[in-house]
C-alpha cells in the first residue's frame, strides 16, 4: 500500500529522516552534510552518530578536526535489547542531553545484521518502532537520520522502513501502519498450555521456575504479568506455556486496548502509576502482542 494525500502528516517539530546506501563511501557521503547541518546549528548540543564501530571509524577519520564534536557511540552499545528499549534508550538520552525543545541531531543505523535483522518477527518490532517515533517524538525538535545498510538490512527491511519514514514517497500514517502488523493473526497457544482462571503471582513464578527460568528471571516475567494484568484491568483467563529463556503467558480481557503507543510512552518518573504497567512490562519482555476484537482484548507476553 502506498500513501495517499490523506495519509500526509501533520508537520511537527520531530524531523525524521532515511538514508539508504550500498558502500562505506555512501554511507560517509550521507552522513556528513548530516553532521555537518547539527555542528551549524547554533546552541544545539554536540549530534550523536550511532553505528557500526567500523562505520565510526570512517565518520571519525572523514570529521578531521570536528571529529571532536560529535559523539560517537557503537550501535551495540545503544540497541541492547527490544524495540522499547531502544525507545527508552532515546528518550533519556534526549532527556539528558537535547536543547531545548528536544533539539538534537542524531545518526542512528540499528543492528541489522543482530537482532533486529534476524526474524520476520524481529523486523516487525523494529519497523513498529519507527513507525511509533514518529508519535512518541512528534513533540520534540530534534532530528534524526536512520541509516540502512542494503548490505546487511537487506531488501525487505528497507522497503518495510521506508513506509514509516515521512522524506519517503510511501510513508504511511503510524497508526495505520502499525494496526496493519497487528493484523496478523497470532499463533495458536501449543495444546499443552496451562489454563488459569484465577491468576495470581504464585500462581504465575511457580510456573515460570516450572519451565526453566532461573528465580530471577521467574521473578521478571511474574511482575511483568502482574504488571499488565493491573493495567488492563480484570482478566478473565491466562494461559501459561513454553521452555526458558521462551516462557509466555497470554492475558484474555474484557477491555480493549486500542492505543497504539501503549505501553511506549516513557512515565515521567520512575515510579510507575496505575496503569503504566505495559511500559515496564515492554521493558522486560522480549516480545509484547495486543490484538483487540469484538469482545476485548488478547494480550501475549513471551519473556527471553
Amino acid at each position: 500500500m502506498t500513501s495517499t494525500p490523506h495519509d500526509v502528516p501533520t508537520p511537527t517539530p520531530f524531523d525524521h529522516r532515511m538514508a539508504v546506501y550500498g558502500t562505506d563511501d555512501a554511507f560517509v557521503a550521507a552522513a556528513l552534510p548530516f553532521l555537518a547541518e547539527a555542528l551549524g546549528a547554533p546552541g544545539e548540543p554536540p549530534p550523536v552518530a550511532i553505528a557500526a564501530p567500523d562505520k565510526l571509524d570512517l565518520l571519525h577519520d572523514a570529521l578531521g578536526a570536528d571529529a571532536k564534536d560529535v559523539v560517537l557511540v557503537p550501535h551495540t552499545e545503544w540497541y541492547t535489547g527490544s524495540a522499547a528499549n531502544a525507545v527508552a534508550q532515546g528518550a533519556g538520552y534526549l532527556a539528558a542531553h537535547a536543547g531545548p525543545g528536544g533539539r538534537i541531531h542524531l545518526l542512528m543505523e540499528p543492528v541489522w545484521n543482530g537482532r533486529a535483522g534476524r526474524s520476520a518477527r524481529e523486523t516487525t518490532e523494529w519497523i513498529r518502532y519507527e513507525a511509533l517515533a514518529n508519535l512518541l517524538f512528534a513533540p520534540l525538535a530534534a532530528t534524526a537520520l536512520c541509516a540502512y545498510d542494503t548490505r546487511t538490512a537487506g531488501t525487505a527491511i528497507i522497503e518495510a522502513a521506508r513506509r514509516a519514514h515521512p522524506d519517503t514517497a510511501v510513508y504511511e500514517d503510524p497508526v495505520r501502519l502499525t494496526a496493519e502488523l497487528d493484523a496478523a493473526p497470532l499463533p495458536l497457544p501449543p495444546a499443552d498450555a496451562e489454563l488459569h482462571t484465577h491468576l495470581s503471582a504464585d500462581t504465575v513464578r511457580r510456573g515460570a521456575v516450572a519451565r526453566g527460568l532461573e528465580p530471577a528471571d521467574a521473578e521478571l516475567f511474574t511482575e511483568a504479568v502482574t504488571a499488565t494484568a493491573a493495567a488492563l484491568g480484570p482478566v478473565s483467563g491466562a494461559l501459561l506455556w513454553g521452555e526458558a529463556p521462551a516462557c509466555v503467558c497470554e492475558l484474555r480481557t474484557s477491555r480493549r486496548v486500542d492505543d497504539p503507543l501503549a505501553g511506549f510512552v516513557p512515565p515521567p518518573t520512575p515510579e510507575l502509576e496505575p496503569g503504566q504497567g505495559l511500559w515496564f512490562t515492554r521493558q522486560v519482555c522480549t516480545y509484547v502482542d495486543i490484538r483487540d476484537d469484538g469482545s476485548g482484548a488478547t494480550v501475549r507476553l513471551q519473556y527471553g
